[in-house]
């Protein structure tokens, strides 16, 4: 089984332009991600993490960084973020796809092998899709046949707000869920993903905290160090009720059932 990850950026986001290489404890965000992809044990390689961006003009600065990294760069369809991965699966020829977000910069390692070793130990499996952690650190894999099924029946091509949601919540797809190994794990008021001005200042203060070249720290670590610094928690944990309203607005997601009906997928 070919096992490689897709990580679809823009440097174009409304609400923090080119918030993909913006540093923190020296490093460009993308960096620190794809640190953690490249630590899992199911990734052969850095050229196994691919970065999904788009060919316009503006993502070239970020061709130019994950190159430098020695990551793989795929560009493909600005909105429709389907097609992209499927085009992107074409091209490198993967049988299951990690699937990490990048605006999730410490998403975990563990659980992204766990979920891959879901569909590596079951066939029948389409997608699996970790549970239950705090916000910005859940990863999800799925198969090259799952995102067939996937392009063969989507509607929505406009689907850069929810499309994992077409492997985790749709009757297209059976995905299996990995529920937290430990209560160690779960912080329910924390935010971690990059998408204010704010979560960036969150990501710096817990990068300029913990991180040390050539090491990955994990999620017990990462939970231990915010409830000693709940200050660093307070800053960016008020806007997540906002994200999640604005997610809902723009979430358009239509499909076809099993008998030809469209379906609408609601977060």
């Amino acid at each position: 089984m070919k096992i490689g990850a897709f990580v679809p950026i823009r440097l174009d986001s409304e609400r923090l332009p080119g918030k993909a290489l913006k540093e923190a404890a020296g490093r460009p965000m993308v960096y620190h991600l794809l640190d953690r992809i490249v630590a899992c044990r199911n990734i052969e390689s850095a050229k196994d993490a691919v970065i999904c961006t788009t060919p316009n003009a503006i993502d070239d600065p970020l061709v130019v960084a994950v190159e430098a990294y020695g990551a793989s760069v795929f560009r493909g369809d600005k909105d429709d973020l389907i097609k992209r991965f499927r085009d992107a699966a074409e091209a490198f020829e993967f049988d299951i796809i990690l699937q990490v977000d990048g605006d999730d910069p410490l998403a975990d390692t563990q659980y992204m092998d766990l979920t891959i070793d879901a569909l590596n130990d079951d066939p029948e499996l389409d997608a699996a899709v970790s549970s239950g952690l705090p916000f910005g650190i859940n990863v999800k894999s799925f198969t090259r046949k799952a995102l067939e099924k996937v392009y063969a029946r989507y509607h929505s091509q406009e689907n850069d707000t929810g499309f994992a949601l077409y492997f985790i919540k749709s009757d297209i797809c059976r995905c299996q869920e990995i529920p937290r190994l430990t209560p160690d794990h779960e912080m329910a008021d924390v935010r971690l993903t990059l998408d204010y001005e704010e979560d960036l200042e969150v990501f710096r203060k817990i990068l300029d905290g913990l991180y040390a070249e050539g090491e990955v720290f994990g999620l017990s670590t990462l939970v231990s160090f915010l409830e000693e610094h709940p200050e660093i928690v307070s800053i960016n944990n008020r806007l997540q009720e906002a994200y999640m309203d604005r997610s809902r607005e723009k979430l358009d997601l239509e499909y076809m059932d099993d008998n030809g009906n469209t379906q609408r997928i609601y977060l």
